[in-house]
């Protein structure tokens, strides 16, 4: 955030544009299934108490919390009861493609559904929206040439 209000000193929201903690959520949700909920609850609590303080019990930041870490795991099982399992098998290779367009419909859902559970503005949507996506796009991205980088030293 101290860097984004550098580039982006008039910018009224205080969503992060690049919020990487998006790609963790569709990352835990895709290797974890439903244990990703358990694995998440600890640290999204954790920012929402740092960030909130006692505020962290009021209703609104409770859900929060709550869509937080359970839209992308139910997102994944949707697809799964619809017939599109995407969870990783040894017997396939995993669909990036896929995995990103989960968590771009994930950034949809949790942006639309934190904004209404706060109250706030369509600019805060839009810019929970941009945060999430490009969140993912860049970890995506840094965790693919960190995987390339590895492999070739092996």
């Amino acid at each position: 955030m101290p860097l984004q209000n550098v580039f982006f000193p008039e910018y009224p929201s205080r969503a992060s544009l690049l919020f990487l903690p998006h790609g963790v959520r569709v990352l835990s949700a895709w290797l974890l299934g439903w244990r990703a909920i358990f694995a998440l609850f600890p640290g999204v609590f954790l920012v929402f108490a740092v960030l909130g303080g006692s505020d962290v019990f009021l209703p609104s930041r409770l859900m929060a919390i709550f869509i937080a870490v359970t839209t992308v795991p139910a997102v994944f099982y949707l697809f799964k009861w619809a017939g599109w399992d995407l969870f990783p098998r040894p017997d396939r290779k995993p669909c990036w493609l896929c995995v990103m367009g989960v968590g771009i419909v994930t950034s949809f859902l949790v942006s639309g559904l934190t904004n209404l559970a706060f109250g706030s503005a369509r600019v805060e949507y839009v810019a929970f929206l941009i945060g999430d996506i490009s969140g993912l796009f860049f970890l995506m991205l840094g965790l693919y040439f960190a995987f390339r980088l590895a492999d070739r030293r092996h």
